[in-house]
């Protein structure tokens, strides 16, 4: 596709709402607005959660329609408005590609690992490298849209993240290398603190299993 689309955190949840259901619950599908609503602003699978009101929706559904990505659903046997996203049409996406666009519109930035796990029931990647093909292939897009983020330090996996609400701004890894550097002790401290809640517990139920086996041989 030549043409850059850009859309807005509501319509990015709208057209990733639509798809979801579109795989997952296709008997419930093309979708009432109220069903939207509520597809939108769900808590699981969401990140962030978010609270669309019908008129946010309505108007994310216009934008949306203006770059075909989405409208109302043709030919539906209901007196309420149906709609239904457009996005194969628009991007002939694989099965692969669908699941994994999905789950970052909804879900955000996220690593190879977490993209496979999500994508569970939209798709089943049998091994990571499934994952790295459908990630690359949207990489490879003109224009792209997916990229993928520099590490953030202390972590073992990059992340990946959509680029339909365009280019994605990447902190300063030196910055935030400085200020994680910065938090050490504090975090040291927080461990340590753990640690000896954690020891405490231990005896305390250590405790708890003496007394209780104390008890059970005077009725033996």
């Amino acid at each position: 596709m030549a043409t850059e689309i850009i859309l807005t955190e509501n319509e990015v949840r709208v057209l990733g709402a639509l798809i979801e259901k579109d795989i997952t619950t296709p008997e419930y599908y093309p979708l009432s607005l109220n069903a939207l609503v509520n597809a939108c602003n769900q808590k699981l699978n969401r990140d962030p959660v978010m609270q669309l009101d019908e008129n946010v929706v309505r108007d994310a559904l216009g934008e949306l329609q203006e770059h075909r990505l989405a409208g109302p659903a043709g030919g539906a046997d209901s007196r309420v408005t149906k709609y239904e996203h457009r996005a194969q049409e628009v991007f002939n996406f694989t099965r692969a590609e669908t699941a994994v666009l999905c789950v970052l519109l909804l879900r955000g930035p996220q690593t190879p690992g977490e993209l496979r796990g999500r994508a569970e029931r939209m798709h089943r990647f049998e091994t990571l490298d499934d994952v790295q093909s459908a990630l690359q292939k949207l990489m490879q897009r003109q224009p792209p849209l997916v990229k993928v983020l520099p590490r953030q330090p202390g972590t073992k996996e990059s992340r990946y993240v959509h680029l339909l609400s365009g280019e994605v701004s990447v902190p300063d890894v030196h910055a935030a290398t400085a200020e994680a550097s910065t938090h050490t002790p504090i975090d040291g401290d927080r461990i340590s603190r753990l640690e000896e809640e954690v020891g405490a517990l231990r005896k305390e139920v250590a405790d708890l299993r003496e007394q209780l086996e104390r008890f059970r041989k005077q009725f033996e």
